[in-house]
């Protein structure tokens, strides 16, 4: 079965927001969403950055999340990988989100 059909449909909300994080070939994308309100709170993108999308691009895109959300009052989230795997720069861009302080 593919991964995309076994992977739950998750929903944020006002108090629980979720992060959403899209790897693309070259560069990562996170935004932490109110599905209830269906408005995007935060996003950050590594299009700007010197690191493009590899490892570090993914740390920094992480840090730059927890920032913004921290600076909105935002702590508690749910994550929401799409249908990449928890693994290398989306491992990298949640580790960095919770060191943080961000809780998921």
């Amino acid at each position: 079965m593919a991964r995309t059909k076994r992977i739950k449909k998750i929903f944020g909300t006002k108090e629980r927001p979720r992060l959403s994080v899209f790897r693309s070939i070259k560069n990562i994308h996170a935004q932490i969403i109110d599905d209830a309100e269906g408005k995007t709170m935060v996003y950050v993108s590594s299009l700007k950055s010197k690191n493009g999308g590899n490892l570090a691009g993914a740390k920094q895109v992480g840090k730059l999340v927890a920032e913004k959300a921290k600076a909105l009052g935002i702590k508690h989230l749910l994550f929401d990988r799409g249908t990449s795997r928890y693994h290398g720069r989306v491992k990298a861009l949640a580790e960095a989100a919770r060191e943080g302080g961000l809780i998921f």
